[in-house]
């Protein structure tokens, strides 16, 4: 028997390759203008200023991108105003999901398991996302919905509210965004560990898996380790 009925993914980090995503935007718009970036550089300083910009008030998330990505070409020394950061969201798109997604994806709807996205990101956005994954699903709850940014609850209340008593696991890549919310609010989480990262500090997920291969095989396999 599985262990849950009901998983519900982050998109941008879990599903999509959104580091590869935002990485490539960076260079190719700095390209143009005949600048050089550092990829390593602008997914360190982009990890630490996206954070900050949602933790403001509410704004759209193509706003949060145009806003994130004027400040992270700053911190890498290219001077961007906001108006110029248009390349950011309008990448979005074409960020391509990861080898194993849609596979995993595949393998967890044919055996009945019903699937939601909870992402921070308008709904626009994710709609085009979509077209690059394999399966429909049946829950989806974005920032633009609940005019919130993850770390924060709505995503999570919204979802037990539409939820009820399903048997239901949250799985994403995010420790940060995910993991420790859902430990806060006392809902089972898988955290997809992509990066090998230490487990924070504020206690560790229900369960740890390297991929959504693993994962996937672990659901179907009925919960066994």
């Amino acid at each position: 028997m599985r262990p849950y009925d009901f998983v519900t993914f982050d998109c941008y980090g879990t599903l999509i390759d959104w580091e590869c995503g935002i990485a490539d935007a960076f260079v190719r718009a700095a390209a143009r203008e005949g600048r050089a970036l550092d990829p390593r550089s602008v997914l360190s300083a982009y990890a630490a200023i996206e954070p900050e910009v949602e933790a403001g008030p509410y704004r759209s998330y193509r706003e949060t991108l145009r806003w994130t990505a004027s400040r992270v070409a700053g911190r890498c020394g290219w001077p961007l105003g906001e108006e110029d950061a248009g390349f950011l969201p309008d990448s979005l798109p074409s960020w391509a999901p990861f080898s194993d997604t849609n596979p995993s994806l595949a393998v967890l709807a044919s055996a009945g398991v019903k699937l939601g996205i909870l992402s921070n990101v308008d709904e626009d956005l994710l709609s085009a996302t979509r077209r690059h994954l394999a399966v429909p699903f049946d829950l989806v709850v974005t920032a633009e919905r609940v005019r919130s940014y993850k770390p924060g609850h709505a995503h999570f209340l919204e979802a037990r509210s539409r939820l009820g008593s399903a048997r239901w696991l949250h799985a994403a890549q995010s420790y940060f965004h995910d993991v420790v919310p859902c430990k806060e609010l006392g809902i089972p989480v898988a955290w997809i560990n992509r990066k090998g990262e230490p487990p924070g500090a504020r206690g560790g997920a229900d369960r740890e898996f390297r991929d959504l291969a693993q994962f996937a095989d672990w659901m179907i396999g009925g919960g066994r380790a």
